[in-house]
């Protein structure tokens, strides 16, 4: 054997280690910025807010004590107070009656744009629908403020008509109403992308069977947009259950949240940062199982909308 003929091996060795660094220096160039971005913004956030889950009564100006205080699961304890659990209840109980509400108004409407509006005008009529979202949360919710007000433009019309007025600011519906208002398009544009994939062949096969308008609608439309309907509708529950714009400025006093109740504890006058973050962690979860079910059981082509 030549020494010419067993040079290739020791340049494949030589030349394989290489390669395989290559292999992994071209992903992590990629997905470093994205992954720093996520370990700072998202990882550190979270973990801090975890470690002051677990330290009691920490305030600002004792931040610098924690190891002195000590940790343990009092804030947890805490939030299973009847009063926290009430809140906590109540924050579910809107999210879920915001998302009820969305799923029933949001569907007719979906439905018409992907089986009725002709294809060219269906950009349009959906960037019609989009188009709140583009203007601040804030100056909407204060927009319903100005209709739902005891001198406002809903009693000013009850009043011109004869009927009764109404008491709606800060009430229950007076929150149900903004959530929905504030969410409808989400649930409109989950709903539409399953709607537009919706396999007419089966409308008119089951018309020709013989089943009436409900029949078809049951048994055909729904099973098909089920996907839809379920991330649609868990989309609306998790953005809800963190809403604290609307149950502040039209809830009142009577529309205490889980989210509310965070944010006082942060900037109130209580300061307690440790139970806040006992409340963030709680809801943070509530979220992730909810995030869980969405790519369990919702359209995610739909979800991704």
């Amino acid at each position: 054997m030549s020494a010419s003929s067993a040079s290739p091996p020791e340049a494949v060795d030589y030349i394989a280690p290489k390669r395989r660094w290559l292999r992994w220096l071209e992903p992590t160039a990629l997905l470093g910025p994205g992954g720093l971005w996520l370990v700072a913004f998202l990882v550190a956030p979270v973990g801090l807010i975890l470690l002051l889950s677990l330290v009691p009564n920490i305030k600002p100006d004792n931040f610098s004590r924690i190891a002195q205080i000590g940790f343990n699961p009092a804030n947890y304890l805490r939030v299973l107070d009847p009063i926290y659990l009430l809140v906590i209840w109540r924050s579910l109980l809107l999210a879920f009656n915001g998302a009820l509400f969305c799923l029933l108004l949001g569907f007719p409407v979906a439905y018409w744009i992907a089986l009725y509006v002709p294809k060219r005008w269906q950009n349009i009529v959906l960037l019609a629908f989009v188009l709140p979202l583009w203007t601040s949360s804030l100056l909407r919710t204060y927009a319903w403020i100005t209709i739902l007000r005891p001198t406002g433009v809903l009693n000013g019309f009850l009043s011109a008509v004869g009927l009764p007025t109404v008491q709606l600011l800060n009430s229950y519906p007076a929150m149900l109403i903004g959530v929905t208002y504030s969410f409808l398009p989400y649930m409109v544009l989950v709903l539409y992308a399953s709607l537009e994939k919706l396999d007419r062949r089966l409308l008119e096969a089951a018309a020709d069977l013989g089943a009436n308008a409900f029949q078809t609608f049951w048994k055909v439309t729904v099973p098909q947009t089920l996907p839809g309907i379920a991330a649609g509708s868990l989309l609306v529950f998790i953005t809800s259950l963190g809403d604290f714009i609307n149950p502040d400025l039209l809830g009142g006093t009577s529309g205490l949240t889980v989210a509310r109740l965070i944010q006082n504890q942060f900037l109130g006058a209580t300061r307690n940062w440790g139970f806040g973050s006992a409340l963030s962690m709680v809801l943070i979860m509530g979220v992730a199982i909810s995030i869980a079910l969405l790519l369990k059981y919702g359209d995610r082509s739909a979800a991704d909308v």
